[in-house]
């Protein structure tokens, strides 16, 4: 809805009431200016009021403001029509502010209000910001996340619960957020689809078609920008990846992937979770999962990629699900895991491990906690639905806990705000756990496990401006580690280290070294502290920030001091 659409509900909603005020004014005027004046001192009559008069007199009277300021003092019949036009102005006025206060209370008013102070908010971003469709447990996650790193976020939700629950937050910038539905195009570029500032667009709905059709709609309409989608089905998966979608994010799967990885490479799950957790939390460090018969409760969905995730590690699986069996082909008993018959006759004493894959928590909590009551050394993997029962679920302290909410909302952080992270990622899941190992043990050894930052950089004018025109010179060299120091007085290194090296024409350099020179066009990954990304890029803006790390020596700054500070070098 915009702007004039709004002007016109209002003139439409008071279009009677207003009709009915200038009549009565009308008339009232009308009727003064023919009363006759009263009687002259000197025998005569006075003159009606002129139509000035009239109008000024009806416009304090009506107006219930009152004055006393007249040419002259009136005639009975002049009075009798004052007091006429009072009450018909009094009538008037009631019937026209009972239609502007129930206009007031309407729901349609007050959307289309909602519609304009949005669209105003939206106008006047000057920064880049993020479209976050859905502000469920995930969309809550993620504008945490944004928020904490120094990103601005617009959102769109349906419920307006959730939309109260985002006014409660005490983020550092104010968000604009729509009760609207997301999968109206309209209602996308309202929300700055195509402004010039939106960086990114995450369909976090819990419905597969609203996203489908947000990952329609960024397609079309913002070919260019990065459209990242929920989709828990396969049919929606394929169908959004038909349609170009470039990031579609399955928590299902991508928890699968999570722990086939932590079945063959655990230090490598474990160094993926600490780059990719959200930003002030802490990584706990998983035993790896054991080896041997595994019971699954719950053939879902969630099940369902669990099973050929154990399956395809060579783990053999038996299901425990309510339903009549769906997959003959594996060992399945027919019941409910929370009771101990049904674990006990899918082989829970002999198990190594139990995954509690249902959709309710509650059951998923019950059915742990009986099974280890059978098997204390059981290693468990629950599946968390509700982002607010995580004090039950901490307090079970499980091996695994899958929340497809945090899953989203770390996939999403990562390939957003720092795209190079997600080629580094696919480089972990593929080294061998060895190298993994000792990368994870160096890093956490430095930074802890709190979740690092992690950030980018590219040799370019718009992100470096010092370092480019110093590569500009001729024949000027610039080695990594002249970068990685502190603007102090000591220029003590970095508490930071990089990670790849992004160089057009040849392969990525993983974990480049302090002496590589660096040019033109390079894009750097870094981890650390954020303190370290802010001196990094005081130094890659800074000119004589840069000289300093580089030279140890404190130029002056502007022209005139430069042009002295060389004259007293020369006479030196």
């Amino acid at each position: 809805m915009t702007h004039t659409s709004t002007i016109f509900l209002v003139l439409r909603r008071l279009r009677t009431p207003l009709i009915v005020l200038i009549t009565l004014f009308a008339v009232s005027v009308l009727g003064l200016t023919l009363m006759p004046g009263p009687p002259d001192p000197n025998g005569g009559q006075m003159p009606r009021i002129s139509f000035f008069h009239a109008v000024y007199f009806i416009s304090y009277t009506a107006t219930t403001i009152g004055f006393g300021e007249i040419p002259y003092a009136f005639s009975e019949q002049q009075r009798l029509w004052t007091v006429v036009c009072i009450y018909m102005s009094v009538v008037g006025w009631a019937y026209t502010l009972g239609t502007v206060f129930a206009m007031l209370q309407d729901k349609n008013f007050l959307s289309a209000l909602a519609v304009q102070r949005f669209a105003r908010q939206v106008r006047r971003l000057r920064e880049p910001f993020f479209l976050v469709c859905g502000y469920g447990e995930a969309g809550h996650l993620i504008c945490q996340g944004l928020d904490e790193l120094g990103y601005r976020a617009v959102v769109i939700e349906k419920d307006e619960g959730r939309l109260g629950d985002l006014e409660l937050q005490s983020y550092q910038a104010d968000m604009p957020a729509l009760c609207a539905d997301a999968s109206q195009p309209d209602t996308l570029l309202l929300a700055g689809l195509t402004n010039r500032h939106c960086r990114g667009v995450m369909a976090l709905t819990n419905d597969d078609n609203t996203n489908l059709a947000i990952a329609i709609a960024a397609r079309l309409l913002a070919p260019r920008l990065p459209a990242l989608c929920r989709a828990e089905h396969t049919d929606t998966v394929a169908n959004m990846a038909s349609f170009g979608t470039r990031h579609i994010i399955n928590p299902f799967e991508k928890f699968a992937e999570y722990m086939a990885l932590a079945l063959h490479a655990p230090a490598a799950y474990n160094l993926l979770l600490w780059l990719t957790g959200l930003p002030g939390t802490t990584v706990d460090r998983h035993r790896e999962p054991p080896r041997g018969k595994w019971v699954l409760c719950g053939y879902g969905a969630f099940g369902k990629v669990m099973t050929r995730a154990l399956e395809n590690a060579g783990l053999p699986v038996t299901i425990i699900d309510r339903a009549a069996p769906l997959a003959p082909d594996h060992t399945w008993y027919r019941g409910d895991g929370t009771g101990a018959d049904a674990l006990r006759a899918a082989g829970i004493d002999d198990a190594v491990g139990i995954v509690a894959a249902t959709a309710n928590d509650v059951n998923n909590l019950s059915t742990v906690v009986t099974a280890k009551q059978l098997n204390p050394a059981l290693f468990t993997v629950l599946r968390q639905n509700q982002v607010a029962n995580r004090t039950l679920f901490e307090a079970f302290e499980s091996d695994f806990t899958m929340v497809p909410a945090e899953i989203v909302a770390h996939e999403c952080l990562a390939i957003l705000t720092t795209p190079l992270l997600a080629p580094f990622l696919d480089r972990v899941r593929a080294a061998d756990d060895a190298w993994a190992g000792e990368l994870l043990e160096r890093l956490t050894s430095r930074f802890g496990w709190d979740v690092p930052c992690v950030w980018s950089a590219s040799v370019n004018l718009l992100q470096s401006p010092a370092v480019y025109r110093v590569l500009m010179r001729n024949g000027a060299r610039l080695p990594l580690s002249a970068l990685l120091r502190a603007p102090v007085s000591e220029r003590p290194p970095l508490d930071c280290a990089p990670l790849l090296l992004l160089r057009e024409g040849e392969p990525p350099c993983y974990l480049p070294d302090g002496e590589l020179e660096l040019r033109l066009g390079d894009q750097l990954l870094f981890v650390g502290t954020e303190e370290a990304r802010r001196n990094l890029n005081l130094t890659l803006f800074n000119g004589h920030t840069l000289q300093f790390v580089m030279t140890g020596r404190d130029l002056p700054g502007g022209l005139i001091w430069e042009w002295l500070a060389q004259r007293r070098e020369a006479r030196g």
